[in-house]
Parts: C-alpha cells; structure tokens; sequence
C-alpha cells in the first residue's frame, strides 16, 4: 500500500461515513499515523439520498473527497480499498490492494440493506443505500413512466405507475413525500399523455405507525401529511415475497408493480475475520464494551452502525443513525489519545439530540429532547440542521440554492436518465 513505516502508533479506520471521519477529524495533529480505507472515494450525506432519488439533488452535492478533508495533514493516508478480512494474530487486515499492519484498529464499516433472508426481494427489490443505488431508483422510476406512455396494456401500464416502499422509517416517508410531491406538480408537465392520477405511491409498515422511533404525535402528523399526499398508508402489514412482478402479504393484499423500494431495515456491514461471539446474528453487529472495543480483543475497536453497545437505557443498543456515529468517534479518537499515554478513558453515553423527518414542502416533524413540533416551523428546522450537517462549503451552498429553486419554481431539474437501469423483469407484464 505505500504507507510509511514510522515509529510512532498507527491507526487503520475501515470506512469513510460518519464514524470514521470523526475519528479521523478527532485525531488531527496528534502524534499518530491515521490510515483510512474505503472503497469510496468519498463521504456520502445518505439522509439526502432520497433527493438524489428523486430528482431533487445531484449526486455531487451530497458528497464529498475524502481525500480534501485531510490536505497537508503529516501523518494521514487516504487509501481507495476494500477490506476482505482482519487478521488479529498478526494485527492486520487484508484488502483488494494488500496487506497493512495497525497498532489499533477501528472498524467503522456502517450498514448495509437487511433483506431478513429473502432472496427474491433481494433480487428484484431496489436499495437506497449508495448514491448509486439513489441513481438507479432515480433511473428506474424515470424509465417507467416512459414505458407506460408507449405500451397499451392496461395491467403492465398500472404496474409501471405502481410504487411500494417497503418501510415507514423517516426513508420511507421522506420517499414517499418526494414521490407525492413529484405526481402532484411535476409529471403531469413532463407526460401530458398519462393519466397521473393512475399513479399510485404505496407505504408499507410492519407495524401499528409509522417512524415508530418518534412520538406518536410526530407519527400520527407524519401520516396524515402522507395521507394528504395522496399516499396509500398500509400499517401492520408485512411483505412475504416479492417475484419482480406481483408483492405478497402476510394477508390476502398483493400488489402489482414493477417498482418496490426497500427501506425497511439495516444491518451491520462486518468484515471476517473477528470471532463469531463478537457478532450478534440478529442485526448483525459487533459488540463492544462501553469504550467501542470489541469483546475479546485489545487493539481492535468498532463505531458507529456496526457497533452494538447495550446498557440498561439502550438493551438493543444506540439506533443505527448519524448521531450516535458521530459521538463515537469523536469520544473514540480523546480515549485512544488516552490509551496511547496510560491516562483514564471515558466510558461513552448517548445524548439523543432528537429526531426528525420531512415529507415534503412545508411538512416536517421534529421530536426533539424539550420540544415536539411538526410542520411549516418543522420544516425548516429540518432543512437548517440538514445544510449545517454537510460536509465542505460548496455543497451547503449547492444544496440551498437547489431547495430555493426547488421551493420558487415547484421543480426538480435532475429528471435525467444518465445511466439507464435494466428493470430485472422489465418483460414480465408484456
């Protein structure tokens, strides 16, 4: 890999998102090596991911070079890899572009889709976890309605204009406001010779509400904002089965579509290689203790989403979102300072900030600590805290003078089909 072999301590951090890059920013001008690999070379703002899906950002404006925010730092090395496996008993780990040795390491992996062991819905259902996934929804969804404007099947032109998000989470809803917003004052523009009115934009929820990690207030408002959408709300309803044609139940609904949009769980992205008692089969995570170090090792350390810390306030461990990352790897990099000079660490203690979700012009909910609101007021404060959370000067800049635009016009300009999708059963209703 070309990294230079020092006498001072090395740090490899595997992976990019929030975690890492706080570890990564906490250690700045300390007197140790940083080595951070991903397959990526760049951070990805993912709560913005859905406006790439739809229509309402370009994809560059969610991210940014990794590589930029470490200029003419000494002891940093960026490196475009993959991990394949940790090796503790030689303190290595071992990528698509060879071998490196750590004094400490940090697996800062996050998260990745979990389809609950259904091959079939993995196969055919779409993902929202990359911006090029968010492209290829944005492709597909595109290329539908410029199917359904050339066939004069009935059946095939109804699945076409068919869209069902799986998952009522704050991605779901966020979608699915995007979609409504989108049907009501942009296609019926741009295909005059559809029937917009056909499309139909479906929110499946598991369970009894939705964003049920919010306050029933902020989810009874979140629905009745979806509701006057004209988004159909399913509730405690669960999806068996998805053949790339027809959805099943576990009732007697089906639904026919070519377009399902999974947004109804994660799991941890870990790497092989650690013990199998470190990691929890059931969100596929690894457990560490209250300082992030995985149990049974001494050097190695995992943050952020695919980290599970339980406690008695968190027995299922911190949510698997921006803020607990962030305050695990800022804490991390002041406790392996810590480590380094034999001085007492800090055990970590979330401080929930709050939640929030937005479903479309003038319509938010916020749940924060002291306060619950929903609405125009929400929805600025959603729009505030998501630009100051941006990485880098231009994107914030960029992304405002979209939402502007966005906001004035009732537009979104990046309706363009740059990289065609191939539907996998793109010939199954002919």
């Amino acid at each position: 890999m070309n990294i230079p072999q020092i006498s001072i301590p090395r740090v490899v951090i595997i992976g990019g998102g929030f975690a890492g890059l706080a570890l990564a920013k906490g250690l700045e001008n300390k007197e140790i090596q940083v080595v951070l690999l991903d397959k990526h070379n760049y951070h990805t703002f993912q709560p913005l991911l859905y406006q790439v899906a739809t229509g309402g950002l370009e994809p560059d404006s969610i991210a940014f070079p990794i590589r930029k925010l470490f200029n003419n730092l000494k002891y940093y090395h960026f490196r475009l890899a993959e991990v394949t496996k940790i090796n503790p008993d030689k303190n290595e780990v071992i990528t698509n572009i060879g071998n490196l040795t750590y004094d400490y390491l940090v697996v800062a992996s996050g998260s990745k889709t979990n389809f609950f062991g259904n091959k079939n819905i993995q196969k055919y259902a779409m993902e929202m976890k990359s911006i090029p996934q968010a492209l290829n929804i944005r492709s597909l969804v595109l290329e539908n309605f410029e199917a359904a404007l050339l066939t004069s099947n009935l059946e095939e032109r109804n699945a076409l204009m068919n869209f069902i998000i799986v998952g009522g989470g704050p991605t779901g809803v966020e979608l699915a406001g995007a979609l409504a917003e989108m049907k009501k004052g942009i296609l019926p523009k741009d295909y005059p010779d559809l029937d917009i009115r056909d499309m139909q934009i479906n929110v499946i929820q598991g369970t009894d509400r939705l964003i049920d990690a919010m306050s029933k207030k902020s989810s009874k408002k979140a629905e009745d904002f979806l509701l006057n959408l004209g988004v159909n709300v399913w509730k405690n309803l669960l999806v068996t089965n998805y053949d790339g044609n027809t959805v099943t139940t576990n009732s007697t609904e089906t639904f026919k579509t070519a377009t399902v949009i999974w947004a109804a769980g994660v799991q941890g992205e870990t790497i092989n290689g650690l013990k199998e008692q470190c990691i929890v089969e059931r969100a596929n995570r690894i457990k560490v203790d209250t300082y992030n170090k995985i149990e049974g090792y001494k050097n190695i350390f995992a943050i952020g989403d695919v980290a599970l810390m339980c406690s008695e306030k968190s027995p299922k461990g911190h949510p698997m979102m921006a803020q607990p990352a962030l305050q695990q790897g800022k804490l991390l990099a002041k406790n392996l300072l810590a480590e380094i000079k034999g001085k007492q660490k800090k055990p970590f203690i979330y401080k929930d900030k709050g939640s929030m979700a937005t479903i479309g012009r003038n319509k938010a909910v916020v749940d924060l600590p002291r306060w619950k609101f929903q609405g125009v007021f929400a929805w600025f404060v959603w729009m505030f805290v998501h630009l100051f959370s941006l990485i880098g000067f231009r994107n914030k800049v960029i992304v405002f003078m979209n939402w502007i635009y966005n906001y004035i016009r009732f537009d979104r300009e990046t309706r363009l089909i740059i990289r065609p999708y191939k539907n996998k059963n793109s010939e199954s209703f002919k």
